[in-house]
């Protein structure tokens, strides 16, 4: 299942705004060492580093396309090919920033802990993922998965998200090993132009990729297809196209 940069890069100012507000959250300064994991495109490096402008930033992704964007994106900034799960780096950290990637992470009762510990005093773990699984959106991509030709090849698609938890659960996993922890939850309202089209282009980004990728051209046609129309009864367009798309994210801030 292979990211496109370009596809997710799109909707770039919707998808900076939670990453503006999760790093306005740290308070961790003076700040020498910083890393984006996760990093997609390069984005929320971009906000990373302008955030601490005098920190050493660096950025790290399993996806090569979005490795090869980010590079391009920022030249300065040494970017790795790694896998999270697998991450061992070589020093520790006064801010590990992940937006949008652990909830594809299996394992959070002991991924989240190891992370704080690859933090320096004082150093904060700063996530962000989207907590959008019973919205419209995401309960027509199971339906439709579900009742189709291609059921068979989609059985699994949902799965490859890691298991949901709320705050509560995040900081119970956290208390032993963090100094202080703030979570929250935001759900934000985005204004897009194109109606039910641009909720599915937006998803086509993130959301809809394990529900895409097993199918052939024609079959993810006809996916798509259904998927809009029904996307477009569950939000309802204003007379000028605009559609207003409900988006509620998760938010972790934890010092070490």
């Amino acid at each position: 299942m292979s990211w496109s940069a370009r596809q997710y890069t799109k909707f770039e100012d919707e998808r900076n705004r939670p990453i503006r507000d999760l790093l306005a959250q740290i308070h961790s300064l003076p700040v020498a060492s910083a890393v984006d994991i996760g990093c997609g495109p390069g984005n929320s490096t971009e906000l990373l580093q302008a955030r601490f402008p005098q920190a050493g930033v660096a950025g790290m992704d399993s996806d090569a396309d979005m490795i090869a964007a980010a590079r391009k994106r920022l030249p300065a900034i040494q970017f790795e090919l790694a896998d999270i799960a697998s991450w061992q780096p070589q020093q520790s950290y006064d801010v590990i920033l992940s937006n949008a990637v652990l909830q594809w992470l299996p394992r959070h009762e002991t991924l989240m802990p190891s992370l704080v510990a690859r933090l320096a005093p004082g150093g904060s773990l700063a996530v962000q993922m989207p907590d959008n699984l019973d919205e419209p959106a995401h309960v027509l991509m199971r339906e439709i998965a579900a009742d189709g030709p291609w059921a068979g090849k989609l059985a699994g698609a949902a799965g490859l998200r890691a298991p949901r938890h709320d705050a509560d659960w995040y900081y119970r996993v956290l208390r032993d090993s963090s100094a202080g922890i703030d979570v929250w939850r935001t759900t934000y309202h985005h204004a897009l132009a194109g109606g039910a089209g641009a909720i599915v282009e937006w998803f086509k980004g993130s959301g809809l990729r394990p529900f895409l990728a097993p199918l052939d051209d024609n079959e993810r046609e006809a996916y798509l297809a259904r998927y809009q129309a029904e996307v477009a009864k569950a939000y309802p367009a204003m007379p000028d196209g605009t559609v207003l798309l409900p988006f509620p994210r998760l938010f972790i801030v934890a010092t070490r």
